[in-house]
């Protein structure tokens, strides 16, 4: 039985280049895969780009209320006519992005269809709190991997900062990608709670009287 992959990580953890190394590798033995991202990743428009600079077209694109498994299907019939091949895997990038249903299609399609799903993504926005769709993720893919990056510490990095004007923001909507105006850094624990003043997640929208209780030469280690 084929099985559904979640391979996380933090932003800059090369992700995308680890999902485009793994359709090389297919497409090196002989065998076919589709590429898919959701519509709301709209850098790179319709392919995906490795911060590395290798870039490749994607096969289909998501939309917030597509059916996964249907479109799955329709370009894995059209890859047989043309190819005379059946698909090998299905990788998805930005799979943060997906819905908890759409996640759901994923592992139909690996279970039913007996086709690997390779799943790459975040598992927490700007203010530490899970995407929908990587909490489904975790919930159910069949194997797990962390793609690590370091901070500027040099600690192992955990969570994404959002930057504006090179300066940390820690309210707003919870997807904005990345380009001109937002960027990210990549955080591990004790710089991220430095640059937030000790807040985590649902902290960030408590009443403006919460003040977490910090000592004056907090370490945050």
């Amino acid at each position: 039985m084929a099985k559904l992959y979640f391979r996380y990580g933090a932003m800059n953890s090369g992700k995308s280049t680890a999902l485009l190394q793994a359709a090389y590798n297919y497409a090196e033995r002989g065998q076919q895969v589709l590429i898919a991202k959701p519509r709301v990743d709209t850098k790179g428009k319709a392919s995906i780009v490795s911060r590395l600079g290798v870039e490749r077209e994607v096969n289909f694109i998501i939309g917030p209320h597509d059916d996964v498994r249907t479109m799955f299907d329709a370009y894995r019939a059209n890859t047989k006519s043309t190819t005379g091949q059946d698909v090998a895997c299905l990788l998805i990038d930005e799979a943060q992005f997906l819905s908890p249903d759409q996640v759901d299609d994923l592992l139909r399609i690996a279970i039913l269809e007996d086709v690997p799903v390779l799943a790459y993504g975040i598992r927490t926005d700007f203010q530490t709190i899970a995407f929908p769709g990587s909490r489904r993720l975790l919930e159910i893919a069949h194997a797990l991997e962390e793609l690590k990056t370091i901070c500027r510490c040099g600690r192992k990095a955990m969570f994404n900062g959002r930057k504006v004007n090179g300066e940390f923001i820690f309210d707003g909507a919870q997807v904005a990608i990345d380009g001109v105006d937002v960027t990210y850094e990549s955080l591990c624990g004790t710089c991220y709670l430095r640059e937030s003043k000790g807040m985590l997640a649902y902290g960030f929208n408590a009443p403006s009287s919460f003040v977490p209780t910090l000592g004056p030469d907090a370490d945050f280690a």
